[in-house]
C-alpha cells in the first residue's frame, strides 16, 4: 500500500492496500484471462533490467485529462467540510510506499494535483521497484506541496489511482518474469476485460509492467468469435462483412 503522510498531521493516513484494490475485474485482466500469444518470430521478454527507461506518458491521448475532473467531482460532489476545517495553509505531504511493487500511474497523479494547484516531486521513476526493507519499511516515493484543503481533496483520488495502476503493473511484471524464466518466447497480453471507466489507467499500467495490451477496445483490431459466426452463418460471410467495414489495413482475427 501507499500512505500519504502530511507533516502537519500527527500520524499517518493509511490507504487501501494494493491487494485489496486488485478486485475480480482487475484480476481477470492480468491473471485468469491473460492472453498467452505465441509469435511466429523469436521474441524475448523484458525483465526488470530490460524495461525501457523512457516514460509512457506521451502515449496517452489528449482527451485523457478530462477523466481527472470527473474523478474529483465524483469524490466531492457537494460540500467539502473537512477542507473548510483545514483551510488554505501551505503544507507538504509525503507519499510512502509500504509494500513491494512496481510504481505506475505517475502522470495521472500529477494531473490530479495539478488540477488542484498542487505540485508533486517524485523521488522515483515510473516503472521502478518499490522495495521496503527492515531498516526502511516506508519508501519515500514522492512529496506533494500545496494548500492543506487541496492536498486532502486530491489525496484519496490520487492514491486510489496510483494503487490501482501499481497493482496492475506489479501483476503484469510478475507474469512476464514467470514466462521469461521458463524460456517461453512470445508476448503476455492483457485482454479487453478492464474495469469500466478505468480502461486507460489499467492498460497504461500493463505497459509499465512490461506486458502488452493486446487490443485496447472493440475498435482496435477485429475479433470474430463463435457468436459472430453463428449469427452470420459462416466464417467466410463474417469475414467478408467485417472487411467491408474495417478496410484493408485492419487485422481480422477469427477464433
Amino acid at each position: 500500500p501507499f500512505w500519504l503522510k502530511p507533516f502537519w498531521l500527527k500520524g499517518e493516513i493509511e490507504i487501501s492496500k494494493i491487494a485489496d484494490l486488485l478486485s475480480c475485474s482487475c484480476h481477470e485482466v492480468l491473471c485468469s484471462n491473460v492472453l498467452w500469444h505465441s509469435k511466429q518470430l523469436h521474441c524475448d521478454f523484458m525483465n526488470s533490467s530490460d524495461l525501457p527507461t523512457t516514460s509512457f506518458a506521451t502515449i496517452l491521448p489528449p482527451s485523457w485529462r478530462s477523466c481527472v475532473s470527473q474523478w474529483l467531482a465524483d469524490d466531492c460532489p457537494t460540500f467539502d467540510v473537512g477542507g473548510f476545517v483545514v483551510g488554505d495553509k501551505p503544507e507538504e505531504a509525503w507519499l510512502l510506499g509500504k509494500s513491494a511493487g512496481v510504481l505506475a500511474g505517475v502522470p495521472f497523479v500529477d494531473a490530479i494535483f495539478e488540477e488542484l494547484g498542487c505540485t508533486v516531486e517524485w523521488h522515483m521513476k515510473e516503472g521502478d521497484q518499490v522495495i521496503p526493507t527492515p531498516p526502511h519499511p516506508k519508501v519515500h516515493v514522492a512529496t506533494v506541496r500545496g494548500a492543506a484543503r487541496r492536498l486532502l481533496l486530491g489525496e484519496r483520488t490520487a492514491l486510489n489511482v496510483l494503487s490501482r495502476a501499481s497493482g496492475v503493473a506489479t501483476e503484469a511484471r510478475q507474469i512476464v518474469d514467470i514466462a521469461r524464466s521458463h524460456d517461453w518466447h512470445g508476448e503476455v497480453a492483457a485482454t479487453r476485460k478492464v474495469t469500466p471507466g478505468f480502461r486507460l489507467v489499467e492498460k497504461y499500467a500493463v505497459l509499465v509492467g512490461g506486458a502488452s495490451t493486446h487490443r485496447m477496445d472493440l475498435s482496435h483490431m477485429v475479433m470474430l468469435k463463435d457468436n459472430h459466426i453463428w449469427s452470420k452463418g459462416s466464417i467466410t460471410a463474417a469475414i467478408k462483412s467485417a472487411r467491408l467495414a474495417c478496410g484493408f489495413s485492419s487485422k481480422i482475427d477469427v477464433e
